[in-house]
């Protein structure tokens, strides 16, 4: 069952979504405002969409969906936002934020229940990633290497799929420091050499697909010689 995050401070709005979900078989979590929502910390997988109003009452919604995108827990998920502002302008810059969708209040339920339908089969046919031989399935978090499953840890899996969404470009040991431990990661760049070796063992002879640009980067590519 798909679960439905929504970040909307009228309860009466948010008590009828919730209710609505239900009744159309998906799960919803609601939260008054933006800080309740990041002081619960859902884990990556917990959320296959959130519901974001706009006008909230510690910070705004458009500064809530920035920090979703700079999140690499939330960076690829469906965010349909909810507002009573209709004017374009407000449109294209939710949209220009990272926003998938864009509702205006008062909208009616069966609508919203099918945008967010629309955005979950949208979301579930991105979920494969293929590579040559190594697939990842994001729904089911499974990593394939020709067909065989391997088990890889946390932060090897986040690495491997930061990569494969990047295959075939140099993505820089800042980025991937950034995107894999966060902005407040303090430990040496070593760890991530570590990471990427272990990485490579777990790929077996598919470990040459990791190219390493000395003094850049890592990029996912075709084997080296």
């Amino acid at each position: 069952m798909a679960k439905i995050v929504i970040i909307e401070d009228e309860e009466d709005i948010r008590e009828l979504v919730l209710y609505s979900l239900k009744s159309n078989q998906l799960e919803g979590l609601g939260f008054a405002s933006g800080q309740e929502f990041f002081k619960a910390d859902l884990a990556e997988g917990e959320i296959d969409l959130i519901l974001l109003d706009v006008m909230l009452p510690d910070e705004d919604g458009l500064q809530i969906l920035a920090k979703l995108r700079s999140d690499h827990r939330y960076e690829d998920l469906p965010i349909i936002m909810l507002t009573a502002r209709s004017s374009e302008m407000d449109k294209v810059k939710a949209l220009d934020l990272g926003a998938d969708d864009y509702v205006v209040k008062p909208f009616g339920i069966l609508e919203l229940i099918s945008r967010i339908n629309a955005r979950l089969r949208r979301s579930k046919s991105n979920d494969l990633l293929v590579f040559n031989e190594i697939t990842i399935d994001q729904s089911r978090y499974e990593v394939k290497v020709n067909n065989q499953l391997i088990e890889l840890p946390n932060k090897e899996y986040e690495l491997l799929l930061y990569l494969m969404k990047n295959q075939n470009l140099l993505v820089s040991r800042d980025s991937l420091l950034l995107k894999i431990w966060g902005y407040d990661y303090e430990g040496e760049s070593r760890t991530l050499d570590i990471h990427i070796s272990n990485l490579r063992k777990n790929l077996g002879d598919y470990a040459g697909y990791i190219q390493t640009v000395r003094g850049q980067g890592f990029k996912l590519g075709s084997k080296n010689a």
